[in-house]
C-alpha cells in the first residue's frame, strides 16, 4: 500500500516521559532489566516446549505462540523507548509511526483472537474430552492460529491505514512513548465521523467478540464442572482453566480501559501509565502466569535443566 499523505509533519517527537526527566536513566535500567528478563522468560518457555515431546500438545502450542507473540510485541516498542530515554531527541519518522503501529496493532489483536482460541481449546478439553485429540488436532490448532493472524492483520491494516491517510498539518508531539492510536489521532488537523467510527468499531471486533466467544467457552466449562461429582474433580478442572482466565482478564482490561473509552475521557498521563503495565510488564507476567502455576511444564522445565546439565553421552 502507497503511504501517501498531504502533510507538512515528517517526523513524530514522543513526549511520553517528559514529565520525569529527572528518572529517565532510572526508568531506563528498570524498563532494560524487565525487557531482558521477558526476552529470557519466553525464549525459556518456548524452547523448553519445542524440545519436550511432552508438551506437544494443543494448550503448550498456543502457549508457545504466546509466548512468540509476548516476545515479539515488546520487540516493537521496547527497544525504541529505551533509545529515547537516553536520547536528547526522542523523535520517529511518519512512515515509522506507521510501521510501529500497524506492527503492534497486527500482535495485539491477533493476541485477543488467540485468546479466543485458547478458551475454545479448554472448552473442548473440559466438555468433550473424549473427543479432544479429534477435534484439536495440529491441523485444527494451525488453522485457529492463523485465523488469529489474519484477523490481526486486517483490523490492523485497515486501521493504520485510515489513520495515517488523515492530514497532520500542526502539532508533531506526541504525548506517548510509543505511536499508539488515540495520541496520533489527536494530532490529526481533522478527521470525519465515518473514521471514528470505523476505527471504533475495528476495535469492538477484535476486542468484545474474542471476549463474547471466551464467554460463551466458559458458560458451558462452569456448567460442565458443576456436573463433575467430587469437589476435587471440580477443582482440578477449573485450575487448568484459572491461568486463561487471569490473562484474559488482565488484557481485557487494559485494552478496553485504552481503546474503547469515550475519546473525551481521554489522558495522555492515564493511558501512558496503562501502556507501561500493558507493553512491558504484562508480556513478562503472562508466560509466567500459564507456566509457572503448572505441574507438568515446571516437570518438562526440570528435565530440560537436568539434561543440559548432565548431558547423557
Amino acid at each position: 500500500m502507497e503511504w501517501v499523505n498531504e502533510t507538512t509533519v515528517r517526523e513524530f517527537v514522543f513526549l511520553g516521559f517528559s514529565s520525569l526527566a529527572g528518572l529517565q536513566q532510572l526508568l531506563f535500567f528498570i524498563f532494560l532489566l524487565v525487557y531482558l528478563f521477558t526476552l529470557g522468560t519466553n525464549a525459556i518457555i518456548i524452547s523448553t516446549i519445542v524440545l519436550d515431546r511432552a508438551l506437544h500438545t494443543p494448550m503448550y502450542f498456543f502457549l508457545g505462540v504466546l509466548s512468540c507473540f509476548e516476545t515479539c510485541y515488546t520487540f516493537v516498542i521496547v527497544p525504541k523507548m529505551l533509545v529515547d530515554l537516553l536520547a536528547q531527541k526522542k523523535t520517529i519518522s511518519f512512515l515509522g509511526c506507521a510501521i510501529q503501529m500497524f506492527t503492534f496493532l497486527f500482535l495485539g489483536c491477533s493476541h485477543s483472537f488467540l485468546l479466543a482460541a485458547m478458551g475454545y481449546d479448554r472448552y473442548v478439553a473440559i466438555c468433550n474430552p473424549l473427543r479432544y485429540t479429534v477435534l484439536m488436532g495440529y491441523g485444527v490448532c494451525v488453522g485457529l492460529v492463523a485465523a488469529a493472524c489474519a484477523g490481526g492483520f486486517t483490523v490492523s491494516l485497515v486501521t493504520t491505514s485510515l489513520i495515517f491517510h488523515l492530514p497532520f498539518h500542526s502539532s508533531n508531539h506526541l504525548h506517548h512513548f510509543f505511536c499508539d492510536i488515540s495520541p496520533v489521532l489527536k494530532l490529526a488537523s481533522h478527521h470525519s465521523h465515518l473514521s471514528q467510527l470505523v476505527i471504533f468499531m475495528l476495535g469492538v471486533f477484535a476486542l468484545v467478540i474474542p471476549l463474547l466467544l471466551i464467554l460463551v467457552s466458559y458458560i458451558h466449562i462452569i456448567s460442565a464442572i458443576l456436573k463433575i461429582p467430587s469437589s476435587v474433580g471440580r477443582y482440578k478442572a477449573f485450575s487448568t482453566c484459572a491461568s486463561h482466565l487471569i490473562v484474559v482478564t488482565v488484557h481485557y482490561g487494559c485494552a478496553s480501559f485504552i481503546y474503547l473509552r469515550p475519546k473525551s475521557n481521554y489522558a495522555s498521563s492515564q493511558d501512558t501509565l496503562i501502556s507501561v503495565s500493558y507493553t512491558i510488564l504484562t508480556p513478562l507476567f503472562n508466560p509466567m502466569i500459564y507456566s509457572l502455576r503448572n505441574k507438568e511444564f515446571k516437570s518438562a522445565l526440570q528435565r530440560a535443566i537436568v539434561q543440559t546439565l548432565y548431558p547423557v553421552n
